[in-house]
């Protein structure tokens, strides 16, 4: 009865556009409304949390910090947990950003750890003999050719030698034993192995024997043991993140890409040799009272968080009803017009020029924000800068990625977004991990009627992301709030979304996680299956949207710092992740 009336609740607020009660705010969602959603509660703590998408993880970066580690080290053994328990979504095959607030130097700074092409690489890197790309995109994600030379574990050792404090060897302990001795199959793994999402991984040693052993999808409840993972974290642990790069790890990962059964790939030793983590400038920009900070090119995420955030602006969100029709309509009109602009203007900025002053520019985003009418706008155009030419990009991206959150005792404060891609990656898997097919993301034909496309495949190359780690500062440039989510390119909506329910209608994060879905890639107005958004399809449809209903599977983990001083995070109901800390 109780999820009855929360449900019945928001359908109330989702179809009226009066001012939002604080019943509408706190009865966010049904749990049990979808198929998957698990009921949550907001966690709370007084000294330190992590917010990540298994148990596991988040239980072994909180027993990192509660032994006198920071954000960092935290950090490290999450991820390396991760890699063994979701390994569907992201792992030291793979890439990420990060955003550290440094609570000493009162400074955030910002790592790109994203994927790199091979030097070898052209722009027909995924073109056939005739200049024509593949017929079938999954054709071209599929195996050798798609994976790019890993960032994460480089990313990480950047980020511990700078502010770190424990040692590193001590950071993979706790992985090490599970990977050995077996860890808990969860339900989400089961279930993405008998959906049978890599049409590769069925097709390709070890893979298919790792996670179909028998011939059977590993099954939630089991204990599954990777020894050979174990092997891994263990030389990492001893030699650093240069026992990845060199040595035997990389070679078993140059020869699992040269040698794939399906589509070989170009990587070779120097990809791995060379490859560096680099310190960026963090995209920032005021909204309302505060000021947001997101991660720049080669990631798409924050600027175009940011550009959503900085239409709706010119209207008086807080006004309207949590998900009102009214919210919805101006949330997906500003979330068209951003992507217009994103497929066309933002790439690796160390190798095209990303306008992206000009992108933030209140002047600029305020007449985008007139575009905006009562009606639906259909397919938005980008933006006209006309020192930047560019055709639109040519690139879907899959939902498979995870976030990271965490707060450490001193105030450090972490957000993490990585990623191997699409489900399982390539396919390909070495040294007891899986490799990402990141190279999907970039656009897979190189120009568009005689124009070059800005997210083109280049040699050295980092390929677009719309990965969002996000932090929020209050009016005085203290931290309050770490979000981001997994989802492919609908990470940057729900990340939108999310800051929107905590800064203009004062959910907290739990409840603002836990907001029904909505999405708008400058297509289609998704909204989210078995929640009570459902119930705004049709007005949106007398408006003028095109609207689907559909799954939005997003992963997100946040934490907000209190102006008591407390922590309270919370995590999606939708995944297994959870929030923890100290009490």
């Amino acid at each position: 009865m109780r999820y009855l009336m929360l449900f019945a609740a928001l359908a109330v607020s989702a179809c009226s556009d009066v001012s939002p009660t604080q019943a509408d705010k706190t009865a966010a969602l049904d749990p049990e409304a979808a198929t998957g959603f698990v009921e949550k509660s907001g966690v709370t703590a007084n000294r330190h949390m992590v917010a990540a998408a298994t148990p596991a993880a988040a239980r072994a970066g909180e027993a990192i910090l509660a032994a006198g580690g920071t954000v960092i080290d935290a950090a490290v053994a999450v991820q390396a947990m991760l890699t063994l328990t979701e390994p569907q979504s992201s792992g030291l095959g793979g890439g990420g950003f990060m955003l550290y607030w440094d609570a000493k130097e009162q400074k955030l700074f910002t790592i790109d750890a994203r994927e790199t092409a091979p030097m070898t690489a052209t722009p027909a890197l995924f073109l056939d003999a005739q200049g024509k790309p593949p017929k079938q995109f999954m054709d071209a994600v599929t195996g050798g050719r798609s994976v790019g030379t890993p960032g994460i574990l480089r990313g990480l050792e950047l980020a511990h030698e700078r502010w770190g404090k424990l040692a590193w060897s001590e950071l993979f302990s706790e992985t090490i034993d599970k990977a050995e001795h077996g860890f808990v199959v969860g339900e989400r793994l089961q279930k993405l192995l008998e959906l049978k999402i890599s049409p590769g991984l069925l097709k390709m040693s070890p893979g298919k024997e790792y996670f179909y052993p028998n011939g059977e999808a590993l099954q939630a409840g089991s204990i599954k043991q990777n020894p050979e993972y174990a092997k891994t974290l263990r030389l990492i642990a001893e030699k650093g993140a240069d026992a990845f790069y060199q040595g035997e790890i990389a070679d078993a990962i140059v020869r699992a890409v040269q040698n794939a059964p399906i589509n070989p790939g170009l990587m070779q030793h120097d990809d791995l040799a060379v490859y560096q983590a680099i310190l960026r400038e963090p995209v920032c920009a005021e909204y309302r009272v505060y000021e947001v900070c997101g991660m720049g090119p080669p990631s798409s995420g924050g600027i175009t968080v940011l550009q959503i955030l900085g239409m709706l602006e010119n209207f008086p969100v807080n006004e309207w009803a949590v998900n009102s029709e009214t919210a919805v309509h101006h949330f997906t009109q500003a979330s068209r017009l951003a992507f217009a602009d994103r497929n066309r203007y933002i790439a690796d900025s160390d190798f095209v020029d990303v306008p992206v002053t000009e992108l933030l520019n209140k002047g600029y985003l305020s007449e985008r924000a007139s575009l905006i009418q009562e009606g639906d706008m259909g397919r938005a155009q980008a933006g006209v800068f006309t020192q930047y030419s560019y055709a639109d990009d040519q690139s879907p991206e899959f939902p498979n990625t995870t976030h990271v959150s965490i707060v450490d005792a001193e105030g450090n404060v972490f957000s993490m977004t990585s990623s191997i891609e699409m489900g399982f990656g390539s396919g390909v898997m070495a040294a007891g991990f899986l490799l990402n097919n990141q190279l999907t993301d970039f656009s897979i034909v190189p120009e568009v009627n005689g124009e070059l496309v800005a997210n083109r495949v280049e040699a050295g190359k980092r390929p677009r992301s719309s990965m969002s780690p996000m932090m929020v500062f209050d009016a005085s440039g203290a931290p309050i709030h770490a979000v981001g989510s997994p989802g492919g390119a609908r990470i940057i909506n729900y990340v939108a979304q999310t800051l929107v329910g905590l800064l203009d209608w004062d959910l907290d994060m739990q409840a603002a996680i836990d907001l029904p879905h909505v999405t708008n890639l400058n297509g289609v107005t998704s909204l989210e299956k078995g929640t009570a958004i459902e119930a705004l399809a049709d007005r949106l449809r007398h408006r003028g949207h095109d609207v689907k209903v559909q799954d939005l599977n997003s992963g997100l983990h946040g934490i907000s710092l209190l102006s008591d001083g407390t922590l309270y995070g919370g995590a999606d109901p939708r995944r297994e992740g959870i929030a923890a800390g100290n009490q």
